[in-house]
């Protein structure tokens, strides 16, 4: 569960939004392999977690994830190199926010009743 008083980057890019939810989701299929074990992990079902996927993969030039057919072993899903970028990309820029705007969010945080 997510602290509340963490800061939260949201950035709309066009028609699409990236925020901790999707990045979230991205890094749960680069550590699980799976979009449902990802979506799991953020008790979020299958068909949720796909159509997150299918907004970043119709938004940028190529997918962001790739998904492997299933079979003997089973299918899966994985971070395509445009995945791992975006998904950098955003903590990266997540980060510098955070630390950018640490002392103003400090202090509307003391505000609070």
């Amino acid at each position: 569960m997510r602290d509340p008083d963490e800061f939260q980057l949201r950035i709309r890019l066009g028609d699409v939004m990236l925020g901790p939810g999707k990045a979230d989701l991205l890094q749960g299929i680069r550590e699980t392999g799976s979009i449902s074990a990802a979506g799991r992990r953020m008790s979020m079902s299958y068909r949720r977690a796909w159509q997150l996927i299918e907004q970043l993969n119709l938004h940028f030039d190529a997918p962001v994830v790739a998904t492997l057919t299933g079979g003997r072993g089973g299918g899966g899903a994985e971070l395509t190199a445009l995945g791992k970028d975006v998904l950098s990309t955003y903590r990266r820029m997540q980060q510098r926010c955070a630390a950018a705007m640490a002392d103003d969010l400090a202090h509307l945080r003391d505000l609070r009743k």
